[in-house]
């Protein structure tokens, strides 16, 4: 796999992929299916996935104004527009929906906040009014940072969100609106995807090696946790409920808790960079604007019940990869490098095909 795969190489990753035979087979999604917020990373993968499994039926939205996008059937439209897309919906005759869109842009959010509520409110419910008027399936992703977060996290579904920062007042309210219009639909609650992305420096893999691989510094919190997943996880638990008929809310993040800081960590030893760019602190000491969130791990027992099986596995797989202090990066590791940290944090490496995309 070169430096940063474009999409072909993505497509084909995810082609490569054999399905574990220690869990159920997975469900066909109603087709053809349409993906949104493909320039994000949970959506960028899931395109690719989906695919990948039934080419031609697989459709998503791009804004007009995309660049260096190369995935096919996709559809050049701006998601708020209301009128273009019911033309869509109408045209297409899409029987399946999955909302991966939103802004995510905390401080962008946090200034602009008209612009958060029309992505993260206003298009959720849009979305959710036409598949509920078609009987089209929808599965919405929201977030973990609907919660501000506790000492031990361990968020569970029943429990109140309590957002500290516009974006996660904004995921509530889409949270809010798509239940009332569309009832039948699942809210998935997702922490952090981690999967490569379209650009080379959205999310979290690509963001914090695209500063070490240019030579500079990169600041994390200590006491930012998050439960981030695999994308090739959440792809699987996303077809799942596309598939099934299961509405309501669930937690859908992964079995352990990683802060900031030691997410920074893994990616600099697995991709071989400088140990002296990589720098810590607590968030009081830096007092953020717009304001963080702090340990707001999911417990996410109840989708593993619902499925009738663990579907996600810890992020970094390889315990080899899991910090054991706040100076463990700077230990030697027996192969470090962008090919390899792709390889390993960017697919799980329980799905062998990645490493034939090389």
């Amino acid at each position: 796999m070169k430096d940063h795969p474009d999409y072909a190489a993505i497509l084909n990753c995810y082609a490569n992929q054999s399905e574990r035979d220690d869990i159920p087979p997975l469900g066909d999604p109603p087709l053809p299916l349409l993906v949104t917020g493909i320039t994000g990373v949970a959506g960028y993968n899931a395109l690719a996935y989906f695919q990948s499994r039934f080419p031609g039926r697989v459709f998503g939205i791009l804004p007009p104004d995309a660049a260096g996008f190369t995935a096919p059937d996709v559809f050049y439209l701006p998601v708020e527009d209301f009128r273009a897309l019911e033309k869509l919906f109408e045209r297409h005759r899409f029987a399946s929906v999955l909302d991966c869109a939103g802004n995510c842009a905390l401080k962008a959010c946090q200034l602009e906040p008209k612009i958060a509520w029309t992505l993260n409110v206003e298009v959720v419910r849009n979305l959710a009014r036409l598949t509920r008027r078609h009987a089209i399936r929808l599965v919405h992703l929201s977030v973990d940072m609907v919660y501000g977060g506790r000492p031990g996290g361990n968020w569970r579904e029943e429990e109140p969100p309590a957002p500290v920062n516009i974006y996660g007042e904004t995921m509530v309210q889409g949270e809010e609106r798509l239940r009332d219009e569309d009832p039948y639909a699942v809210t998935l609650r997702i922490s952090m995807p981690m999967g490569l992305s379209f650009n080379g420096h959205a999310g979290a893999i690509d963001w914090i090696a695209a500063r070490f691989k240019k030579n500079r510094p990169a600041t994390l919190y200590y006491d930012e946790v998050r439960t981030p997943t695999y994308c090739d996880c959440l792809n699987r638990v996303c077809r799942a409920f596309l598939a099934n008929s299961y509405a309501g809310l669930l937690h859908a993040g992964g079995r352990r808790q990683v802060s900031l800081y030691q997410m920074a960590q893994i990616i600099n030893r697995a991709g071989g960079y400088r140990r002296d760019l990589l720098y810590g602190l607590m968030k009081s000491e830096a007092c953020p604007v717009p304001p963080r969130v702090s340990n707001c791990a999911l417990n996410s027992e109840k989708i593993a019940r619902v499925l009738g099986y663990e579907p996600f596995d810890p992020w970094p797989f390889d315990p080899e990869l899991v910090p054991t202090g706040r100076a463990w990066h700077r230990l030697p590791l027996a192969e470090g490098s962008t090919e390899y940290m792709n390889r390993v944090l960017g697919f799980n490496p329980r799905y062998a095909g990645c490493a034939t995309a090389r």
